[in-house]
């Protein structure tokens, strides 16, 4: 009897399963519209209290200097699960609104994707808000946003979330389509907004529980849609905290984010699990920040701005970091990272090896578990404003290629005064709070920083690699909004033009 093929199989299987157990389990929680001073283990003068968040600074890594790729929503969504700057495609600006084809090419790799190649289940719950379609059940037609509030109850969605790497998805698309609870690819249910935070935390829980049944590891990315808009705590929650139902929801966010954490520990999965929480933007002005601020808490903790503007308050965000054994507990990191270096942090963590057209702007921050430094050739990060202002992070040093907060905050950039400068320098050591402009004190610095985002831009990516293009020509990313705009405001026929164009 030849026994060499079963001896072959079961070595695989038992090969297959040495690699399984090697793999950690990884769950990215993302809250939607959360500033960097709601989390009160980052401000120690803040109002709202996050137990459960904290309790991942306590046990894990806090990392001080994290940002999001962008300050409002879709952008830094793009760029986390596909490790590429969102401004590289045909969004320029702003969000997408849905009822449109998906923003990831359904020829680029996602994080998801990848971790699908290495064995792993992939899921989501949560907020997508990166565009798919809606098809007619019956007639499978794409339906059109302007006929309808909803899509329908049976819906179809051709270009979601399990077209770009995932397994499973429950969720929804953005605040404005809330009501539309979406399984896998359908819309199964019209729901009321208030419950889909809880949902949220519902699905979230049984998933891991579900996937604690399987020894195949398994990635879990929880976009929450909260504390963004509608802010509607639950009436358990409604009045918590004095400050109004913004803090309330935060407050019940951090609950939902603590029992996740609960749900690992449960079903005894806490030690071979990587969890990674943060926001994908500042605090929304939505929030009434004035009104927090009589209270003495400041959303953005000391940092200037809030979301959709160009400065940090709008795109540093909470980065707290647990993985027992592997990351010091109370531990901090001072190094500079973004989101959209989750990718080669992932590819690096299980040593696989990315393609060339994948991941242009990534870089792994896997290092920074062991207290180590930033291996990377990459000279800066990218920051982008609603507006699509752009700035340029490199060491210590920021450039703003905006004359103010490029978003929401005053004064905006059509409320700078004639004498203000055309862009703003910041020694984000000296001065992280963004208050004293050097623009015009060294204009050597302001140079080489602009030469190497305008390499980074044009370039197609800001790692090396392969040769690469951006999705859009040159001419259609414009570096100089401001600039652009007087030049249009001076020239009404250009304006009329360009925007025909």
């Amino acid at each position: 009897m030849n026994r060499k093929p079963c001896f072959i199989f079961i070595l695989g299987i038992m090969t297959s399963a040495f690699a399984f157990a090697d793999k950690p389990n990884i769950i990215f929680m993302m809250c939607d519209d959360l500033g960097y001073g709601d989390v009160s283990c980052l401000n120690p003068t803040g109002k709202i209290p996050t137990p459960h968040i904290d309790r991942l600074a306590k046990e894990g890594m806090t990392y001080t200097d994290a940002h999001s790729g962008s300050s409002v929503c879709t952008p830094t969504r793009y760029g986390l699960l596909t490790g590429r700057y969102s401004w590289r495609t045909r969004l320029q600006k702003g969000v997408v609104q849905g009822f449109a084809p998906c923003l990831i090419a359904p020829d680029r790799l996602t994080v998801a994707g990848l971790l699908q190649q290495q064995g792993y289940h992939t899921g989501i719950v949560g907020k997508w808000h990166l565009d798919f379609q809606y098809a007619d059940p019956e007639t499978n037609q794409v339906l059109n946003r302007n006929k309808l509030k909803l899509a329908p109850v049976g819906s179809r969605i051709p270009d979601g979330p399990l077209t770009r790497g995932f397994d499973y998805f429950h969720g929804f698309h953005h605040a404005r389509d809330m009501e539309g609870v979406i399984d896998g690819d359908t819309v199964i249910e019209h729901d009321d907004v208030v419950n889909m935070l809880p949902r949220t935390d519902r699905q979230s829980v049984a998933y891991i529980e579900a996937r604690a049944k399987d020894k195949k590891p398994f990635f879990l990315y929880i976009p929450y849609g909260s504390p963004h808009t509608p802010i509607v705590p639950t009436p358990e929650w409604a009045g918590k905290n004095p400050m109004g139902s913004y803090a309330d929801f935060v407050m019940q966010n951090d609950a939902a984010v603590g029992n996740v954490l609960d749900a690992l520990d449960r079903t005894g999965l806490t030690a071979n699990t990587l969890v990674i929480f943060t926001s994908d933007n500042g605090c929304s002005k939505a929030a009434r920040i004035p009104d927090m601020l009589k209270h003495g808490h400041r959303v953005s903790g000391p940092y200037r701005g809030s979301k959709a503007d160009i400065w940090d308050g709008g795109h540093r965000v909470p980065f707290l970091v647990r993985w027992p054994g592997k990351i010091k507990a109370g531990t901090t990191c001072t190094e500079t990272i973004c989101h959209v270096d989750f990718m080669a942090t992932v590819a690096d963590l299980l040593r696989a090896d990315l393609p060339g057209k994948a991941a242009e702007d990534s870089v792994s921050y896997l290092p920074t578990f062991s207290g180590g430094k930033l291996e990377s050739k990459r000279a800066g990060i990218v920051h982008h404003s609603v507006s699509g202002h752009f700035a340029y992070r490199s060491g210590k040093w920021k450039l703003i290629l905006a004359r103010a907060s490029g978003g929401w905050t005053s004064p905006k950039e059509n409320e700078a005064g004639k004498d203000t400068p055309k862009a703003q320098l910041y020694d984000m050591i000296e001065d992280f709070a963004e208050t004293n402009n050097l623009y015009d004190q060294h204009p050597e610095i302001v140079q080489r920083l602009l030469k190497q985002l305008e390499s980074d831009v044009f370039s197609g990516r800001s790692t090396s690699g392969p040769v690469s293009k951006n999705d859009v020509a040159a001419k259609e990313i414009i570096l100089w909004k401001s600039e652009r705009r007087d030049t249009n405001k001076s020239n009404p026929g250009k304006k009329r033009n360009s925007k025909k164009s």
